[in-house]
């Protein structure tokens, strides 16, 4: 996969967490409801941060997407990253905040999970390939839950 090399570290680290995260799905529902809650509320953090401040960041995943992403990226996205950036941001943000409520609105910030993952999975090494995957699968093991209370409810 091109730019391994160059990102090899978070790459890796990446991976474990990915991995932690599908195991903490498989035996602790509300563990990994706050594992996601924490994992997209710091996405949101730094994808608004950089999204406002440094917009034009975001063009250098082209380098390591799919051909088709690659055009997206270069072509139509370029042109309204400042204002892209921000909505997604605040779309992960939704997502931290509905993961930690109950019943239905988890089941979609599962779903939101799921299709954010997979949306950026085409993205290679700039979105940790496969940590959307593994970490997609987590989310779809929480989604099927029965019982999906408050976090802070026993």
């Amino acid at each position: 996969m091109e730019g391994l090399n160059e990102y090899l570290i978070p790459y890796v680290i990446s991976q474990i967490v990915s991995v932690i995260i599908l195991i903490v799905a498989m035996k602790r529902t509300k563990a990994t409801r706050i594992l996601f809650a924490l994992l997209f509320f710091s996405a949101f953090c730094a994808n608004m941060y950089l999204g406002l401040v440094k917009p034009n960041d975001y063009l250098d995943y082209g380098e390591l997407a799919i051909p088709l992403y690659r055009d997206f990226i270069y072509g139509w996205f370029s042109k309204y990253v400042s204002i892209l950036i921000p909505i997604i941001a605040t779309g992960q943000l939704l997502i931290a905040i509905g993961i930690l409520l109950k019943g239905f609105i988890v089941k979609i910030a599962c779903i939101g999970i799921i299709l954010f993952l997979l949306a950026i999975a085409p993205l290679m090494v700039g979105s940790a390939f496969p940590f959307s995957i593994t970490v997609s699968i987590a989310a779809f093991m929480v989604l099927k839950k029965k019982d999906l209370n408050y976090v802070w409810k026993s």
